[in-house]
């Protein structure tokens, strides 16, 4: 990809290059940089609004501090393109996301600029404060920042990071707020709603803002400051800021765009020791009109024409998994007013909103809060309800004492719709959802079931609204199998009953979910004769096929999209073993480690688990 020259962008290659620019480059600068990643993510997708939002509160962050020795955490990533140009990763961002180059997001291997890893949301402000407190301990002069959205600061994980921040007041740490009223959706909660009034409160911020301006320039006034924004909060406010009634000073709002504004109001800061919280508002999408539009499809919006705004959309003859679960749950929240939708903040990403643009009072965004869903959807299903909870895989992690705890252990009728099963692609190791079939496997009472195709995704959705225990149905990112499905009568199917998808006598593989159609197709292609056969269920396994295929069978192959420690092909071999089988027996899987990012066909070979692996395993064994 040609890449066009810039005049101040290219003299940057460190922080320490960017301070040698003046303010005023610095707004050219700030330019330029939006421009490099809107040219960059046009031919190789990311995360574009977060990071044309932040482009100023990046350079702002270090202009003014000394990094890599002060600290910035940036909660999630998706803000955090314009921070890896800065620090030395201008030419590496041309690869960001692909195999062999750098992740797209923060990662403490790659860059002593990322000072902690992030991926899953929330996190910054523990993870700071964290680094501050240890900084305090030793002695030293460096400064923490901790930089999170309104969308992750929903997250428990970010209160809990306040409220015990907020009890050691003598730790120096800056929490920025970077409020662009959106996650990847619109927000949604009282936090939201609360965040707005605070925001537009002319009283508050006027006279807050009027006691900085006047006096926070001035050394000797700190002192005064900090009585003044006390007086503010006892007597004016009546204790009523969220973040000072956590002992957090907090100032804002101010306008995170102008990079004079904001390299005055760090400098400032950085004199005033203690939690504090800086509130921000920025745009989503700033500087590039159809972003700022449309900020919720401008996230991560795939390739598209920098000049014209027009996005490069792939043509597919198969539906994605996302829709047929959406479409499906309409139709069976249509068929049961019992059933109820719950997604984490991703209605969009899921396709819940098919279902919230038709029956929105059935349809519950609960804000970037993984573990609340899981409990709320078990609170749900106590009541009577049917709630059909999704969330993706590799998020679903954050709520693990909560499907034991709060669903598991009740036998509660909850579906946990796993979406982004598997390898996800080029979001990378955070992202995976490689660990579910084991984490999940080791709880009672949950069915677990991964479908092939589309209509097997139907059909599992309705047999789990059937039955009233907890089920987990996994299912990958991205288009199906191209299977008919839409309009198809449903049908229920038993739990824990494999099928035979191919006869065989040679070898038999044995299957979970997508990987029963790679098998196929390299069943179809291998010198032996090769028997395949979809699991359908992961949980309870179908005992009576898998004895019947270890007696019959002296050869065995079993392909999964996920860890193969604590997996199904485990698994299956301590079965067959129990009953006295012990047939040869190659487990495809991913091997005990985290994968990086790549496209999916790139991470299934690298792994030894696409078609063209798996045909070399059934002409070798």
């Amino acid at each position: 990809m040609a890449i066009a020259q810039y005049k101040y962008l290219d003299k940057v290659n460190s922080p320490d290059d960017l301070k040698r620019l003046t303010i005023g480059e610095l707004k050219c600068y700030c330019e330029e940089l939006r421009n490099y990643i809107l040219e960059c993510c046009s031919t190789n997708p990311g995360h574009l609004g977060s990071s044309l939002g932040a482009i100023e509160l990046t350079v702002a962050l270090h202009y003014v501090y000394d990094t890599p020795n002060d600290r910035i955490v940036w909660d999630v990533g998706h803000q955090a393109y314009a921070h890896k140009i800065i620090t030395g990763r201008r030419e590496a961002f041309l690869k960001n996301r692909m195999q062999g180059g750098i992740s797209g997001f923060p990662r403490m291997a790659e860059s002593e600029y990322d000072a902690f890893g992030a991926g899953h949301s929330s996190v910054s402000i523990s993870a700071a404060f964290g680094m501050a407190k240890a900084v305090e301990m030793s002695g030293q002069k460096s400064h923490v920042v901790a930089v999170i959205g309104d969308g992750a600061m929903t997250g428990g994980l970010a209160f809990e990071g306040l409220n015990n921040a907020g009890a050691s007041p003598k730790t120096n740490l800056l929490v920025v707020l970077n409020d662009n009223e959106m996650s990847i959706d619109k927000p949604t909660g009282a936090l939201d709603r609360y965040l707005v009034r605070m925001s537009t409160s002319r009283f508050y911020n006027r006279l807050k803002n009027e006691l900085w301006r006047a006096l926070g320039v001035i050394p000797p006034l700190h002192r005064f400051i900090r009585w003044a924004g006390g007086a503010i909060k006892r007597g004016l406010l009546q204790n009523s800021n969220l973040f000072e009634s956590l002992n957090f000073r907090y100032f804002g709002t101010i306008d995170g765009h102008d990079i004079v504004g904001l390299i005055h109001t760090l400098k400032s800061l950085k004199d005033i020791g203690g939690p504090k919280l800086l509130h921000i508002k920025t745009t989503k999408g700033k500087g590039y009109a159809a972003a700022e539009a449309n900020p919720s499809v401008w996230h991560a919006p795939g390739r598209f024409d920098v000049a014209t705004g027009e996005r490069k959309r792939s043509e597919y003859k198969a539906a994605r998994y996302q829709e047929v679960f959406g479409e499906t749950l309409l139709e069976l929240a249509r068929l049961d007013e019992r059933v109820v939708g719950i997604t984490p903040a991703m209605p969009s990403g899921c396709s819940m909103n098919i279902v919230m643009r038709e029956l929105p009072e059935r349809c519950f965004d609960v804000g970037i809060a993984e573990g609340h869903a899981v409990t709320f959807s078990a609170g749900l299903a106590a009541a009577g309800k049917r709630p059909f909870c999704n969330i993706y895989s590799t998020f679903m992690q954050r709520a693990y004492d909560n499907i034991i705890h709060d669903v598991a252990l009740q036998n509660l009728p909850v579906v946990m719709c796993l979406d982004r099963s598997g390898l996800v692609g080029e979001d990378g190791a955070t992202h995976h959802g490689m660990f579910d079939l084991a984490y999940l496997g080791c709880v009672p009472n949950i069915t677990i079931a991964a479908p092939r195709n589309e209509l097997m995704l139907r059909y599992m959705m309705y047999t789990a609204l059937q039955n009233n225990h907890p089920t987990a149905i996994r299912y990958p990112r991205g288009i199906g199998e191209g299977v008919e499905w839409q309009g198809a009568e449903f049908k229920e199917l038993t739990e824990g009953k494999g099928e035979t998808l191919r006869e065989g006598s040679d070898i038999a593989i044995i299957a979970v979910g997508t990987m029963a159609n790679v098998a196929m197709r390299a069943a179809e292609h291998s010198t032996r004769s090769v028997a395949v056969y979809d699991l359908c269920y992961v949980k309870p396994l179908d005992k009576a096929m898998v004895l019947d295929i270890g007696k019959r069978f002296s050869k065995i192959v079993t392909i999964e999209d996920g860890v193969l420690r604590g997996g199904v092909g485990e698994t299956i071999s301590a079965m067959l073993a129990s009953e006295g089988l012990h047939p040869t027996i190659k487990h495809l899987g991913i091997d005990d480690k985290f994968v990086e990012q790549g496209t999916p066909a790139q991470l299934y070979s690298e792994c030894g688990y696409d078609e063209e692996s798996l045909l070399a395993t059934l002409e070798n064994l």
